[in-house]
């Protein structure tokens, strides 16, 4: 297990820096999932609106995260119509979920490292997946990141962790 030392911040809503993180992290949230959507499913096997939600939380604290969260969701279906307006609940609980819990784990953690990331990604597919199986009545549905996104997964712990330690070092 690999701990990297980085600076981890908890920034604020009154912070100008706040916002300026959130605008950069929601434009990677649009940008990766068209590179994505390129290949075939590519969105449900790599998961990529949830990559930069899972640094900006986990980088810049839970508030980051939440803002990240919620407007990446809600931009790409106002530009791309992806996701889709009917998957919109699910997808924006589990990037909720996610912000929260990687925002509660670095801070408590204090620092990035892979288990921390994996325990992170754990907790929004699986609290996630049963607020999508409860929303939509769907077992399937609610488990096919399980089936198919584990590649996205793993790029959100790898992908992560390697983005936070040598990206955003500072």
């Amino acid at each position: 297990m690999q701990v990297a030392s980085v600076k981890l911040y908890s920034l604020n809503y009154n912070e100008a820096k706040s916002y300026i993180a959130v605008a950069l992290f929601v434009v990677g949230n649009v940008l990766f999932p068209q590179l994505c959507h390129l290949m075939p499913q590519g969105g449900m096997v790599w998961l990529p609106i949830y990559f930069f939600t899972l640094v900006g939380a986990y980088k810049y604290g839970w508030k980051v995260g939440l803002m990240t969260a919620i407007l990446s969701p809600l931009c790409n279906n106002l530009l791309f119509g992806m996701p889709a307006t009917a998957l919109l609940v699910p997808i924006l609980a589990k990037s909720t979920i996610l912000a929260l819990a990687a925002g509660f784990v670095a801070s408590r953690h204090g620092k990035v490292s892979l288990l921390a990331l994996a325990a992170v990604v754990a907790t929004y597919q699986v609290v996630g997946g049963a607020f999508e199986w409860a929303w939509t009545g769907s077992f399937a549905a609610a488990m096919q990141d399980f089936k198919l996104g584990i590649p996205g997964m793993l790029t959100q712990i790898v992908g992560g962790y390697l983005f936070i330690k040598y990206i955003l070092k500072r």
